[in-house]
């Protein structure tokens, strides 16, 4: 249902796209299965997640946790110097970017350097980014619901739709851990070779 609604029937590469939530783990993850499914063998990376990836609730969506490589900054900063340089390089099928604040001006850079790449790039923020604007293009606000998501699409190529979509999803085992083993390598070696870890920023 959801895949009708968005520009040229799927969801864009190259390009920004803001998911909007309540709070991280509604389900943004399991809404974007269909395009992680389609990184095929290419890394996908995840920044700043609220959480360590599990493992199995990973492998639900058809996502071998030993294809996603999580980086973890101190900084926003940091965070979002590592996230440009992976859209970059062009190496990762997908980049998850979690974040509760970024300014206009590092959207637009990250923008920018998305549409020299086939990533899917995804920036996960508060239901409140939805008043600000954004280069990205295509915006979802998400609210959770009782089998589901209802989603209100905020900016999308083509025409407007004033009403929500009902979403449902099916459930899954938990999707993020609080528990996890630690590995540091230099990102410029992860982005390089594609290897699934952690890398401290």
């Amino acid at each position: 249902m959801l895949s009708a609604e968005l520009p040229g029937g799927g969801w864009p590469v190259g390009a920004l796209v803001d998911l909007m939530l309540q709070q991280a783990g509604v389900g943004e993850l399991r809404l974007l299965r269909p395009a992680l499914s389609a990184a095929g063998n290419r890394p996908v990376a995840f920044v700043q997640p609220p959480h360590t990836p599990d493992g199995l609730g990973l492998s639900y969506i058809g996502l071998p946790i030993d294809q996603v490589l999580r980086v973890k900054a101190q900084k926003t900063a940091d965070a979002l110097w590592s996230a440009e340089q992976i859209l970059r390089a062009g190496s990762c099928g997908a980049l998850i970017f979690w974040a509760q604040y970024a300014q206009a001006s590092s959207l637009r850079r990250l923008h920018l350097a998305a549409q020299s790449s086939e990533t899917l790039f995804v920036m996960v923020r508060p239901l409140a980014a939805a008043q600000d604007s954004s280069p990205a293009v295509l915006r979802l606000a998400l609210r959770p619901s009782a089998d589901g998501l209802t989603v209100d699409i905020v900016k999308r190529r083509g025409p407007a739709r004033a009403e929500p979509l009902s979403i449902p999803l099916q459930p899954t085992p938990v999707l993020l851990s609080r528990h996890a083993r630690l590995s540091r390598r230099p990102l410029a070696e992860v982005a390089a070779r594609g290897v699934s870890t952690e890398v401290v920023v």
